[in-house]
């Protein structure tokens, strides 16, 4: 589920977007007036979208984009004129007056992207560190040793009982070394 803040300078305009947003299924995590409220909110919650208005009165949405956290969008929902002249990237905006139809598949369509997002970034492999390269160094060497295995064996056979204890190969490794060890 995505984390969604409502922030317009005008309590009646948020709690609106929010009851719209909420009888369609979205989870609304805070409703702010403020853009240093937003800051606050998306401090403490992972990243997901942010549906505001386009000025504060601490500050405009152009501002409040560029302190945001990475994993937010931004979903601006201001009059034609200031939907034309905007020059931020990374930002979705909705012209006003605003259909609910058109709220609701711009959040949806938002909602799917930070999901592709999320996907792909947990496929690109971590790196390891040093001593945790070490390690699993360490448990091939003494499985290529003791077992009489090639260093590709000792590798598959740590990959094997890593997918299937369900833990990762650093941790793998450790219990190969404490146990054989």
């Amino acid at each position: 589920m995505t984390n969604i803040i409502v922030a317009f300078p005008k309590q009646d305009n948020a709690r609106n977007i929010k009851k719209i947003l909420m009888q369609n299924g979205h989870h609304v995590d805070a409703v702010c007036s403020t853009g240093a409220q937003v800051l606050q909110s998306a401090g403490e919650l992972g990243g997901g979208i942010v549906v505001c208005g386009y000025r504060f009165v601490d500050m405009m949405y152009t501002e409040l984009h560029e302190y945001l956290p990475v994993q937010f969008e931004m979903l601006l929902v201001a009059s034609p004129a200031n939907c034309g002249n905007r020059d931020v990237e990374n930002l979705v905006c909705l012209a006003t007056p605003l259909k609910v139809n058109e709220l609701l598949d711009t959040v949806e369509m938002m909602e799917y992207t930070i999901t592709r997002r999320r996907k792909k970034l947990k496929q690109i492999p971590k790196e390891r560190t040093k001593e945790e390269q070490e390690l699993i160094n360490e448990a091939k060497a003494l499985l290529m040793e003791r077992n009489n295995l090639s260093e590709e064996e000792a590798h598959r056979y740590i990959q094997k009982r890593s997918m299937d204890n369900g833990t990762g190969l650093t941790e793998t490794a450790q219990m190969i070394l404490s146990l054989l060890a």
